[in-house]
């Protein structure tokens, strides 16, 4: 894949997500495409559905625990895993699954 179209290819993946998965605090649904979190989990996703490979579950998990989001001001950091309720998890393995299929 050239440069653009998988810049392309991520950034139709990052909007894919954020308009599907959100985080819940307190009980508030914040989706990540307003949280800004959507581009960078687009972008540590985009090899496993680019890959070929079927998508694991285990290793969407892990990358979703290696993304730190920050509250109150930096004070602290909770892994993104956290934060996504398991619908949400759920809405994320879909959502890769579907655009792989149409890659």
């Amino acid at each position: 894949m050239a440069t653009s179209s998988t810049s392309e290819a991520i950034e139709a993946l990052a909007a894919e997500i954020g308009e599907s998965v959100y985080i819940d605090v307190a009980k508030w649904h914040l989706y990540l495409n307003d949280a800004h979190l959507h581009t960078v989990l687009a972008e540590r996703l985009f090899p496993l559905v680019s890959g070929g490979k079927t998508i694991q579950e285990d290793d969407v998990l892990k990358i979703v625990q290696s993304i730190s989001v920050k509250l109150g001001g930096g004070k602290r950091e909770v892994p993104l895993l956290d934060l996504l309720p398991m619908q949400c998890q759920v809405s994320l393995i879909d959502t890769l699954e579907e655009f792989q299929r149409n890659l």
